[in-house]
């Protein structure tokens, strides 16, 4: 039996696959001239822009996470405020205020300053960011999409002495990707379900008591955050728990970064937006607040979420392009200051034929799978589980090393890579036998992981429910504990172990695979081990 603390130095896993080329401002399309140019944007045109600065010391931080996630340690889950991370890790005042002063210097207004240092939120017209970075921007023709795009045609130089570690928002090549099966765009629908819905679908609740199963707990006092890349239509939240019967209680906080748009009126699609919530709030409906973080700019949403650090739990259902280098340090600082991170891994099966897995294949992120689950009728408890055919799993298409932690459970049987890092880590009902409202209807036969990742960031929120309640500390980066359980006697009764089922490539089996991961929460047992941390 491996343990924890027997199988990998926690170190290991804070260390390995940390290393990344430094992120191109230039696709490749515009540099190796595969885009054909089009033309140029107004020289008036208003451009968002987000400027991320490095972390100081990073081993130092790295060796803190190793401590604060050791159970063995007097350090365990002694997390970090966002001053105390900013004060030993983050860019400098002096930094910040220089990076500031270069902006002024070019026309480029701050949007907002943020409290960890690390990202400078910036618009300015297209001419002053020519200006100031000695770039010239481009309309170009896309090369495989029926659409056009606009970038920068050389690396940026800014006249700043201040280190810049990358500028976001400099081009729109590559657009987020969120992981859903829409039911009203003839997508195939379940064989019959055992959901409270209608035609058998699953509601919200149906799945907080397949995989809770309580009362007690019901995510009070906890706040949780959502990552969207678009508003939403609060009809379309207060139309799905009018539907299901189901009282609204929980209050709904936009907070929008880079210019973004909280509401979804007109042709705006908010389907995705919306499920999230009206999942994560079915799973916790007893939620201090639910966040909703709006903008066009991951490393915007991802920087706040960290800044604010009121929402202990965070869920994304996006994939977008890779780009470690910059996000891995905000992800360490989720780990640091107690914050758990899932991301849904999409919908494509075995996904180097997908795009977009990215961010769920980091090291630093729980990544989410997909199942098809049995209840045992309307609101009744488990009752089987297979995985989900369309499952988002493999080695990671980024290239992203395998951490330590997951070495020992790569396996003849499960066939993943031993070289590059394997997802998913858990999993959670993705078939299409949801019933979700957005765009101003409600709709039957919906699925993807995008219905996984948000209830598994509810069902965290209870889990820190049940650590406040004793006086321990939430349970911050998901992975260190998943992995202990799962070489642990234990892991049977803390997971619904899925044996049944592939991804058109790998076979979910005992134990980790591919597929399904560690598997989906079974109730009260998993939050018990969570809250302990082992």
């Amino acid at each position: 039996m491996i343990g924890w603390k027997h199988a990998v130095p926690v170190l290991a896993l804070l260390t390995a696959g940390s290393a990344h080329a430094a992120t191109s401002d230039v696709p490749d399309a515009v540099s190796r001239h595969i885009a054909r140019l089009i033309g140029a944007p107004a020289p008036t045109q208003t451009m968002e822009l987000a400027i991320s600065l490095p972390l100081h010391n990073e081993p130092a931080l790295r060796a803190l996470l190793h401590s604060l996630y050791d159970p063995a340690s007097p350090s365990f889950r002694h997390y970090l405020t966002v001053a105390d991370f900013t004060a030993r890790f983050g860019p400098t005042e002096a930094e910040y205020a220089s990076l500031l002063n270069f902006a002024a210097t070019y026309n480029l207004h701050p949007r907002a300053l943020a409290a960890n240092r690390r990202v400078l939120d910036l618009y300015g017209t297209v001419a002053d960011v020519e200006r100031a970075l000695h770039v010239t921007i481009g309309l170009y023709q896309h090369p495989t999409e029926a659409r056009n795009f606009y970038a920068p045609d050389r690396e940026p130089t800014p006249d700043t002495a201040v280190p810049i570690l990358h500028i976001s928002g400099l081009d729109d090549y590559d657009l987020p990707t969120p992981h859903l099966i829409r039911g009203d765009q003839a997508k195939p629908a379940s064989n019959g379900g055992t959901g409270s819905g209608p035609n058998g679908n699953f509601i919200g609740s149906d799945i907080r008591a397949a995989y809770y199963g309580g009362t007690t707990l019901n995510g009070a006092g906890q706040s949780l955050g959502l990552l969207e890349y678009r508003g939403y239509n609060l009809a379309d939240v207060r139309a799905y728990f009018s539907n299901v019967q189901q009282a609204l209680n929980v209050p709904i906080v936009g907070e929008a970064l880079n210019g973004a748009n909280l509401n979804c009126r007109g042709n705006c699609d908010d389907s995705e937006q919306v499920l999230d919530m009206q999942e994560a709030i079915s799973m916790a409906p007893g939620l201090k607040q639910l966040v909703i973080y709006v903008g066009h700019t991951d490393v915007s949403m991802l920087n706040q979420m960290a800044s604010d650090n009121t929402s202990k739990q965070l869920s994304s259902s996006w994939g977008w392009k890779a780009d470690p280098e910059t996000l891995d340090p905000i992800f360490e600082e989720f780990a640091a200051q107690g914050q758990s991170f899932v991301d849904a891994t999409g919908d494509e099966g075995y996904h180097l034929l997908a795009d977009a897995v990215w961010p769920a294949d980091d090291q630093y992120v729980t990544a989410v799978g997909g199942t098809d689950l049995t209840t045992t009728g309307p609101g009744g408890a488990w009752s089987r589980e297979v995985g989900w055919h369309y499952s988002g799993g493999g080695p990671s298409p980024d290239h992203i090393a395998i951490p330590a932690y997951q070495v020992p459970f790569i396996t003849p049987n499960n066939n993943g890579s031993k070289k590059r890092r394997n997802v998913p880590d858990i999993a959670g009902d993705a078939n299409t036998d949801n019933y979700s409202c957005y765009d101003g209807g409600c709709y039957t036969g919906n699925g993807g992981t995008s219905y996984a990742a948000p209830l598994w960031a509810g069902f965290i929120a209870l889990a820190n429910q049940q650590a406040a309640a004793t006086g321990k500390p939430p349970v911050g980066f998901l992975n260190p504990t998943i992995y202990t359980i799962g070489a642990t006697g234990s892991y049977r009764r803390d997971f619904h172990d899925e044996v049944v089922g592939n991804n058109r490539r790998y076979i979910a089996g005992r134990g980790f695979d591919l597929v399904t991961g560690f598997g989906s929460p079974n109730g009260a047992a998993l939050i018990d081990a969570l809250v302990r941390g082992k």
